[in-house]
């Protein structure tokens, strides 16, 4: 059969898809609300159609054939496109979905000042905190999230695009026993004479990657021995010592009650800032999506120019 006269069914490729995906008919049957044997009926005219056998079956079941292997991608691919397309003449009413890595994060704190202002909008707040960047943003390339809050240190692939839209400020975080509870800001060199801990900080993760070079350029001292308990615990223990210290961004929002006395501290010349990037598909038809984009924007351009630092 020519190529150029298969017509391919998509509710066909949506069942190959889904059998594929959840590793058998009787569960692809499930997840359609379709009969087995309508699974097999519709896998059977896609085979037909397309000349090859996308399943070896045998008396334990069926898995994919090489043919198989290979037409998985374009299938994801062909739904995709169809969702894309059926989209772009129908209004969005699902929610935007947004991954913010942490609820305590300064993306969680833009989001909800996004909220605020556009409460229209419907969101759905995600927080993948354990994926890498590369992982994050492949979720965007397929669709499963609008878009995520990463640091990206090299170019997204294509469909994703990426844009720095956040500069969290970092302070110190100590308590009312540290020398350096007194001082109204400090330096970078000021700080080098005292040790920074960050349990648990896991050194293969992009933040990892961050202080890395944050410690590397400016000689300090960045312990991360030690298991996290989470915050609640490091706060206190920030509270008890006249050692610990730790950084934390501006935007970032720990609650202690007010008898801790712990201070933030802002850090100068220069300014050593996270650079959040918004990654998404351009493609992405959600209207949502561009208000977002346009309120991350207008809100950076506000912010007055000063001395910072990323890592090259």
């Amino acid at each position: 059969m020519s190529a150029y006269s298969v017509r391919v069914d998509l509710e066909a490729v949506r069942t190959f898809v889904t059998a594929t995906d959840v590793g058998q008919f009787q569960a692809a049957a499930d997840e359609l609300r379709i009969t087995q044997q309508a699974v097999s009926k519709r896998i059977a005219a896609l085979e037909r159609e397309l000349g090859v056998l996308l399943f070896t079956r045998s008396p334990r079941g069926a898995r994919l054939s090489v043919e198989g292997e290979t037409f998985l991608p374009h299938a994801r691919e062909l739904l995709r496109v169809a969702q894309q397309a059926e989209a772009s003449v129908r209004p969005v009413r699902r929610a935007l979905r947004i991954d913010v890595l942490n609820r305590r994060t300064a993306p969680a704190a833009a989001l909800h000042a996004f909220h605020r202002l556009h409460p229209e909008i419907e969101l759905d707040i995600v927080e993948l905190p354990d994926a890498t960047v590369d992982e994050a943003t492949k979720a965007v390339a397929e669709g499963a999230i609008d878009a995520t809050f990463r640091y990206p240190r090299h170019r997204v692939p294509t469909p994703a695009r990426a844009e720095r839209v956040i500069d969290d400020r970092h302070q110190l975080l100590v308590g009312p026993r540290h020398p350096l509870a007194s001082a109204a800001r400090l330096t970078l060199a000021e700080l080098a004479e005292y040790p920074v801990w960050m349990p648990g900080l896991p050194a293969d993760s992009e933040w990892g990657s961050y202080y890395a070079a944050l410690a590397a350029t400016f000689g300090l001292e960045i312990v991360t021995t030690g298991p996290s308990f989470g915050i609640e615990v490091q706060l206190d223990e920030l509270t008890a010592s006249a050692d610990l210290a730790t950084l934390v961004g501006e935007g970032t929002r720990y609650l202690w009650p007010e008898a801790y006395g712990l201070r933030r501290i802002p850090i100068v010349k220069p300014i050593p800032v996270y650079p959040h990037s918004l990654i998404w598909r351009d493609d992405n038809p959600h209207p949502g999506l561009a208000i977002f984009l346009d309120h991350l924007r207008t809100a950076r351009a506000a912010v007055a120019a000063e001395r910072t630092w990323v890592p090259a």
